[in-house]
């Protein structure tokens, strides 16, 4: 089974609300067969924590105005280092570089396919692993 239609056009909206608030290294891996809980991962960092904060709040707003979507859980966001909004379908995890770094979760996840974004977000797909 791969990620849902409908996850993949949060996702999809997201990756771009997030370029547009200059997100770096934006990634999206299908994880629907790894786990049972979500269909597809979103990973994207940042230089500082205020830029985390303002990338999570324009995917936040793009989702809700486009898709009528709110995250059922938002964690981390008062310290603005890694702040997950979990959508259900999607599930986005925003980070200060030195986070992504240390947790690298593209070398987690790096067995689970890589869902393309638009061309329109420039560094997807630059993960080692398959390639969806």
């Amino acid at each position: 089974m791969s990620a849902s239609e409908r996850a993949i056009e949060l996702l999809t909206a997201a990756a771009e609300a997030a370029h547009d608030k200059k997100a770096e290294n934006v990634l999206a891996f299908d994880v629907s067969e790894q786990l049972a809980i979500t269909d597809a991962f979103l990973v994207a960092s940042a230089s500082n924590d205020r830029q985390v904060r303002a990338i999570v709040d324009a995917v936040e707003e793009k989702l809700r105005v486009d898709f009528d979507a709110k995250p059922v859980r938002r964690e981390g966001a008062r310290e603005g280092r890694w702040v997950l909004l979990d959508y259900l379908e999607i599930v986005i995890h925003v980070q200060h570089d030195e986070e992504r770094s240390f947790y690298s979760l593209e070398r987690l996840w790096r067995d689970c396919p890589i869902i393309k974004l638009p061309s329109a977000v420039p560094g997807t797909g630059s993960a080692s692993g398959p390639a969806e």
